[in-house]
């Protein structure tokens, strides 16, 4: 679980909806489009909060930065139906989402789940994009010890998503005794932003977690600019296999210094830093 080092917007940016063809979704937005638009999709149980240390000094960079967050997610509402989850549909919404950005193509960032969103994104139709970034996100399925513990996960939202509070407060029995503790304000955000999310989501998107194919090689055909990013360690996909990911791809590597899954909340200044220099050396 992503979680934001503060929750407090930067004075740059602004909370809105966005209005696209396949409905509103909310989104943090900061900066002006001098050297592009960049559009950030959250991972697993994540949202736009994730990506909020990137948004001042993405801005600062020149760059128009939109974390948004999916249907479902958060403070965007979604169905009660698994088949509106379907990766088809989440990427059809990415597409959507950066139609409605306009002022040209878009970079278009996946975090972790996100990644896997924004790769079918670009499978779909490359076209909107003047890059991809796919940050602590694989080839395919993530780990066999990951995959263990999304399936207990979803078998719990399968028989009790009208619980919510409830799997939230099993989940957080298990935290590890030696964790750091959260503060207060943390604590509440996290469990807010479980509760606000569809059970349905989550349990479509898990299953995408722990089944999803191989399609570096798709991806490697498609002629955009790619880099995979990631920190020093990953549980979910390990970094010898993004590593390789990278290299399949043709795609630049970053690795993130004090940084795990989550780069963009870990480290997020190095993390800016290296997306903005990304961008930079993309044709436009």
């Amino acid at each position: 679980m992503s979680k934001p080092p503060r929750l407090t917007l930067p004075a740059a940016a602004r909370a809105h909806r966005l209005p696209t063809a396949r409905g509103d979704f909310a989104v943090h937005e900061a900066g002006e489009p001098a050297r592009g638009t960049a559009l950030l999709v959250p991972g697993f149980t994540g949202s736009k909060e994730d990506f909020i240390a990137l948004l001042e000094p993405l801005s600062a960079a020149g760059y128009r930065a939109v974390a948004v967050d999916g249907r479902g997610q958060y403070e965007t509402p979604g169905p009660r139906e698994e088949s509106a989850y379907a990766l088809e549909e989440l990427a059809l919404d990415v597409l959507a989402q950066a139609a409605a950005l306009g002022g040209g193509p878009v970079h278009l960032v996946g975090h972790s789940l996100g990644g896997l969103v924004s790769r079918a994104a670009v499978l779909r139709d490359p076209a909107p994009f003047a890059s991809l970034t796919l940050m602590s996100s694989g080839p395919a399925a993530i780990s066999e010890e990951q995959q263990a513990r999304t399936k207990l996960l979803v078998a719990a939202l399968e028989a009790m998503g009208d619980d919510m509070a409830g799997i939230w407060a099993a989940m957080r029995s298990h935290d590890p005794e030696d964790a750091l503790p959260d503060s207060p304000e943390l604590m509440e955000f996290l469990r807010a932003r479980w509760l606000a999310t569809v059970p349905e989501q989550l349990i479509v998107t898990g299953r995408v977690l722990i089944s999803e194919p191989d399609r570096v090689a798709e991806l490697a055909a498609v002629a955009l600019p790619k880099l995979v990013l990631s920190g020093v360690v990953d549980y979910a996909w390990p970094v010898p296999l993004m590593d390789d990911m990278a290299r399949r791809l043709g795609a630049e590597r970053v690795v993130v210094p004090s940084a795990e899954h989550s780069p963009n909340a870990e480290n997020p200044q190095v993390t800016a830093g290296a997306l903005a220099a990304f961008w930079d050396s993309c044709p436009r």
